[in-house]
Parts: C-alpha cells; sequence; structure tokens
C-alpha cells in the first residue's frame, strides 16, 4: 500500500503502475488531435506525409508518449502551424513531463505518490473522500508525524521527515492567489479516532474547523447516524482541471495505487461524490459536531 491522500506513505510498495501523463502532455496530445482533425487527415494520411509512424501517432495522441521535438516538428509542418502558435506548442512539448515542485524529490517518494502529487499539483480543484484518516491537505504536522509511527511502527525517522516534507509542500496548494479548492468528506470515524495524543487531536480538530472556514474549502462529515453508505470501502480522490483534460481518480487498495481515466470510471466516482455529500451533514453542522468532538479532548 502506498501513500494514501490522507494517511501518507507508510507500508511496503507494489510494483509500480505506469504513471498518468501530466496535465500538459494531454493537451499537447488534444491539440495535436485538434490540429489534425482541423487540416483535415486521417491519421494514416499523416504517416505517408511525415514518416511518423503509426502507433507512434496514437500514443502521441492518447498521452501515451510524449514526441521527440523532430517528431512534433514534423507533425506542426504537416499541419501547417506557424507564429506564436507553434511556439507555444514546442514550449508545452518541452514542459509535458515537469510535475512542479516534486523536480529532484521524486527519489525520495515513491513512484505512484510522485505521480499523484505531479496532477495534484496542477488541478484546479479536489474532492476527497476519506473514510479513516483526516485528509493530507488538512493535516497537522503532529497528527501526520503520529499517524505515520502508528500505522508503521518499523518507519524510521528519516522516512518520517521526508514524508512530512512532502505533505507540507502539498499544503501550499490551499495558500496564494489561486489555491486548489478543497472538498473534503470524512467519515465520522477518521474524527472520532484519537491519532498521537487527546492533545495532538485536539489540535488537529482546531485546524480542521479552521480551514473548513477558508472560501475555498468545504468540509462535509458522514455521521453514525447515516449508516452504511458508498464510501465505507475505501478513500478516493477526484482531481478536476480547467480546459486541459477529463478527471482523474485515485483510489487506495492494499495491492497500492491506482489511477483511473476512462469516462465509465470518472462519472461512476462523481455520481458518488454526489450522493455522499447527499447524505453528509452541512457545512454548518459539521463545524458544530467537529466542536463537539474537540471538546471531548
Amino acid at each position: 500500500m502506498e501513500e494514501k491522500h490522507g494517511m501518507g506513505e507508510i507500508a511496503p510498495l507494489s510494483p509500480a503502475r505506469r504513471q498518468p501523463p501530466t496535465v500538459r502532455l494531454r493537451r499537447l496530445a488534444a491539440e495535436l488531435r485538434r490540429l489534425r482533425q482541423e487540416a483535415g487527415l486521417s491519421q494514416a494520411e499523416v504517416t505517408e506525409k511525415t514518416d511518423v509512424n503509426l502507433a507512434t501517432l496514437h500514443r502521441i495522441e492518447t498521452a501515451k508518449t510524449k514526441p521527440q521535438l523532430r517528431t512534433l516538428n514534423a507533425l506542426l509542418d504537416a499541419y501547417g502551424v506557424t507564429g506564436s502558435r507553434r511556439t507555444d506548442l514546442v514550449a508545452l512539448q518541452r514542459e509535458a513531463k515537469q510535475r512542479g515542485w516534486l523536480h529532484g524529490f521524486e527519489a525520495d517518494l515513491p513512484g505512484p505518490y510522485s505521480a499523484y502529487i505531479g496532477l495534484e499539483a496542477e488541478a484546479r480543484q479536489a474532492i476527497n473522500y476519506e473514510s479513516l484518516f483526516i485528509p493530507g491537505l488538512l493535516q497537522t504536522e503532529d497528527y501526520t508525524r503520529a499517524m505515520f509511527r502508528g500505522v508503521r511502527p518499523t518507519i524510521t525517522d528519516k522516512e518520517v521527515e521526508i514524508r512530512i516534507t512532502a505533505r507540507l509542500r502539498r499544503q501550499a496548494l490551499l495558500e496564494g492567489d489561486t489555491p486548489l479548492r478543497l472538498w473534503a468528506i470524512l467519515d465520522q470515524a477518521a474524527l472520532a479516532r484519537t491519532v498521537g495524543s487527546d492533545a495532538v487531536m485536539s489540535d488537529q480538530l482546531t485546524h480542521l474547523a479552521r480551514q473548513a472556514q477558508r472560501p475555498h474549502i468545504t468540509v462535509q462529515v458522514i455521521p453514525f447516524s447515516a449508516g452504511a453508505h458508498p464510501g465505507m470501502p475505501g478513500s478516493f480522490i477526484v482531481l478536476k482541471f480547467d480546459e486541459d483534460g477529463p478527471d482523474v481518480i485515485h483510489i487506495d487498495s492494499m495491492a497500492g495505487g491506482l489511477f483511473l481515466e476512462k469516462e465509465t470510471d470518472i462519472q461512476h466516482y462523481n455520481h458518488m461524490c454526489e450522493h455522499l455529500r447527499a447524505i453528509a451533514l452541512s457545512p454548518a453542522d459539521t463545524a458544530a459536531l467537529i466542536t463537539s468532538l474537540r471538546e471531548d479532548h
């Protein structure tokens, strides 16, 4: 099990899955598909004009591979692209694999978690459901440290600090002029379990309540009284982007993290989000519940 959004990387890793494309790579792929269609060319006709292998062209247009510069130039020549539009696409190709602040940091983190961080950094909105943990973007440092040590007793001090550093850098997405919009939905179990000590949990609940008052952060809790609900099997997160491509779903399992990008999967998890929002307490009632639970500590 690798990094969970709330929990953090705390267990031996499963074999790495293919990392999903960055938003920039997906945007480049969409632009190249659109340019080919505007030129009235089929993929087969493009391969005849450019000598770009048909399988390679398909992988480029589906964001499965980054085109080499000479390949990109050949395609742009075939589509008659010049001027600033061409300059922008070449710049997009150069930046297609960049994942923000993570550059140079990947060696210390599990591959799938690094992939997730890169996508999260480019998203405009995240909908995070957690059944057992406070969402990672809303955790205090003490809660995170206690969580790591409680779930993985053999973790080293160095590993803890690396993961805390990554967590704090992720939380910076909630700051600035255009912060990430976060909608967090939690099962009450995530609030009821004491992680660390009463003092740690009290501080965590205070922090959660304060964050929930910010205009770009919404927090809802599904109370125990709601009974069984669709989120009980486990946590997940839906990342939403601007015009740069479809949503990406990230879910966790004992076998490791999994990225979902099929339209049917995206629809399923978005419908689940709607259902969980509907059965959860309102933000105001959630705030009252958090206050009540904090007083218990």
